[in-house]
């Protein structure tokens, strides 16, 4: 099951396992393209392509309501249990923290921790039953803290740190969740690109303010995922960088 599937990294992670021979649950809020390419009808119909079969769950991941759904919706839609979760799905908004929305740092909290948290713990019981599950939190560079002073800042500056805040958070509960887990057979860890990967979303928002060495592709960033889709029981409690994974593994894309 994939997060955030209608579009970006979570769509071409979707398509990638259904080529790799995985039935797949997607989830997210866009079910038919409008002003931004990309849709869960459009998700399904590349999947359909490998002949794998799809159980497409629309829904609000900052919606409680909604969120507790999605799991049994697409354990049904399948015909069986979830073997892989990747939570991809995120917000990100943008802004001085002198000035931040309290409303949109809460919504990026229920978006990009309760949300992939509550999910994982609608898989884990039937994983722990099987003896063997892969969860994948899709995190940020964004969750590490700037050194200084003086502070260099990139691109957003301290505009994204309400965002890597949430992802920080992702990643320790990930980790405790790896901890809590060991010895089950169920693998749970983290991976951030190493550099922008440029979905629609992406693209829209700093595309253009980006240099060559600061964007990596969304095939890269996919086939590193897939790895922890599929690893070995150590292979768990980590936070992993793509491309710095694939180097390690020996891939080359």
């Amino acid at each position: 099951m994939i997060t955030g599937a209608s579009r970006g990294i979570g769509a071409a992670l979707a398509v990638r396992l259904a080529a790799e021979g995985a039935d797949v649950a997607v989830t997210a809020r866009t079910v038919r393209q409008g002003n931004l390419a990309g849709s869960l009808e459009r998700t399904e119909t590349l999947i359909a392509r490998h002949g794998r079969r799809t159980a497409v769950v629309p829904a609000d991941l900052s919606d409680e309501t909604q969120r507790a759904r999605i799991v049994p919706a697409a354990e049904e839609g399948l015909g069986g249990p979830i073997d892989i979760l990747v939570n991809n799905a995120a917000m990100a908004s943008y802004a001085s923290l002198r000035v931040y929305p309290q409303r949109r740092a809460r919504l990026h909290f229920e978006v990009n921790v309760l949300a992939p948290m509550e999910l994982c713990q609608a898989v884990v019981p039937a994983m722990a039953t099987r003896g063997e599950g892969w969860i994948v939190n899709v995190t940020s560079g964004t969750a590490r803290p700037w050194a200084g002073p003086p502070f260099d800042l990139g691109v957003l500056g301290t505009k994204s740190a309400v965002y890597g805040a949430s992802k920080a958070a992702l990643n320790r509960i990930t980790n405790a969740l790896a901890a809590e887990l060991y010895g089950t057979g169920i693998r749970v860890n983290t991976i951030e690109p190493r550099a922008a990967v440029l979905s629609e979303g992406a693209e829209e928002l700093v595309g253009g303010q980006l240099r060559p060495d600061q964007i990596e592709t969304m095939d890269q960033m996919v086939s590193a995922t897939l790895e922890l889709c599929d690893g070995p029981a150590a292979r768990t409690g980590g936070e992993y960088v793509s491309l710095d994974l694939l180097s390690e593994l020996g891939i080359n894309v």
